[in-house]
């Protein structure tokens, strides 16, 4: 039995890293990390989230998170504001340059995606998205069950 086979995790491991790769180097012309494109991403989706929040979602310490957010505020791609209710805590904004930055990047990482999936079905990949959908809603409950002992 092969790596692969004994441990999905693995093999979601080395897709992913091949994967982040790739993507990393396209996103060189648009002067952004695979991180920073994400945490874009995320602050279109969910304005207004806190570093804590950005950090989770992009799998993060959130000193990494508060340290990338800052590259990206000094770049004039996000803006922090004071949080209307919680003195303690601040919002993550993004810019219009940092709309105009993501906007540019994603054609870029969807051409990465479209390439390398090209030899996939719609089948196939609808079962992957499903497999990896489940998967981290799945875990998400294991690691809320964990942090509760």
């Amino acid at each position: 039995m092969s790596t692969d086979e004994a441990c999905s995790t693995f093999l979601v491991r080395h897709a992913w890293l091949s994967l982040r790769g790739v993507v990393a180097e396209a996103l060189v012309e648009h002067d952004l990390s695979v991180a920073q494109f994400a945490s874009l991403l995320l602050l279109r989706e969910s304005p207004g989230m806190s570093v804590a929040d950005v950090a989770r979602k992009v799998s993060t310490a959130r000193q990494s998170a508060n340290e990338m957010l800052g590259g990206l505020e000094r770049a004039g791609l996000v803006e922090r504001r004071q949080h209307p209710t919680d003195r303690r805590s601040q919002q993550i904004m993004l810019t219009p340059l940092g709309l105009e930055r993501l906007e540019a990047a994603l054609p870029t990482v969807q051409a990465v995606e479209a390439r390398l999936s090209a030899g996939f079905s719609e089948a196939d990949l609808a079962v992957v998205s499903t497999w990896l959908h489940r998967m981290a809603g799945a875990s998400a409950g294991v690691n809320e069950e964990i942090s509760t002992l």
